[in-house]
């Protein structure tokens, strides 16, 4: 055999370097599909995360409002000096209308506040930070998937309305989004479709359930055997949670929803 018959043996026909190219080509693409699943699933997964924190973050938060809701009590003043109104806590929740302070709404019946998807905790704030130590309103209100936070001073009219006064834009700030307890109702149908846990009879969650002091035990606010069923007597809120993340879930393509809850308690007697 001559030199240049071996040398054509050592070589690559040009059929085989067009599949070996193909055979590269196919195993790039997969890779890199895999890649790109990979660093989707990664962004999917961080944005459910973060939908989770903000929820936490959110309800540990709202908490802690009502669980330093009624402080300072009127009492806490030294015996015979009538306080300005805006330097104590006349209740723990304070109410719609100009009958607040004085005559307390039934909670599920004529009460605008605090409702299912609505809360306006009065207290101060920073007790240790520089005086004057005013009494503040803290205000919780979902409106559409968005749940607003805000907190004002508490006025020094003693028949100032609570509600009206942090019912503004000036005061109300978004705190979280995509809040899915009480969604539009096709968008409802198609959660509660694939959550179906989570909507007990394809119906809107409440975001507050108020515990009002009764005998033997503390009962719902609404519960017709409850000793009490107006805002001064809440000693407890049962506070739900739903927040869906920004992406659906990749393979399925249904919407993914996290869900929590919490439980404030009012320290602070009246």
């Amino acid at each position: 055999m001559s030199k240049r018959d071996r040398t054509r043996e050592t070589g690559f026909s040009l059929i085989e370097l067009v599949m070996a190219l193909a055979i590269f080509l196919i195993v790039c693409g997969v890779a890199f599909e895999m890649l790109l699943g990979a660093m989707k699933r990664y962004h999917d997964d961080s944005q459910l995360l973060n939908s989770f924190q903000e929820a936490r973050f959110g309800l540990d938060q709202m908490v802690r409002d009502v669980n330093d809701a009624g402080f300072p009590p009127r009492n806490q003043f030294e015996a015979g000096v009538t306080p300005a109104v805006n330097l104590y806590a006349a209740t723990a929740f304070a109410w719609s209308g100009t009958s607040y302070p004085n005559t307390p709404c039934t909670i599920g019946t004529n009460c605008v506040t605090p409702s299912d998807y609505d809360l306006i905790v009065e207290t101060e704030i920073n007790p240790n930070g520089p005086a004057p130590h005013t009494v503040q309103w803290v205000r919780y209100k979902l409106i559409g998937t968005t749940l607003y936070r805000g907190v004002l001073d508490k006025s020094a009219s003693p028949s100032a309305d609570p509600d009206a006064l942090t019912s503004g834009t000036d005061v109300l700030v978004p705190y979280v989004q995509n809040v899915m307890n009480n969604p539009p109702a096709a968008q409802l149908a198609a959660l509660q479709a694939v959550y179906p846990a989570m909507y007990p009879g394809g119906n809107p969650v409440p975001m507050f359930q108020y515990f009002c002091e009764s005998v033997p035990q503390p009962r719902a606010c609404s519960d017709p055997l409850a000793s009490t069923n107006d805002p001064t007597h809440v000693v407890g809120v049962i506070i739900t949670l739903i927040v869906q993340a920004p992406t659906t879930e990749m393979q399925t393509g249904v919407p993914r929803l996290v869900q929590l809850k919490g439980q404030g308690r009012r320290i602070n007697p009246n």
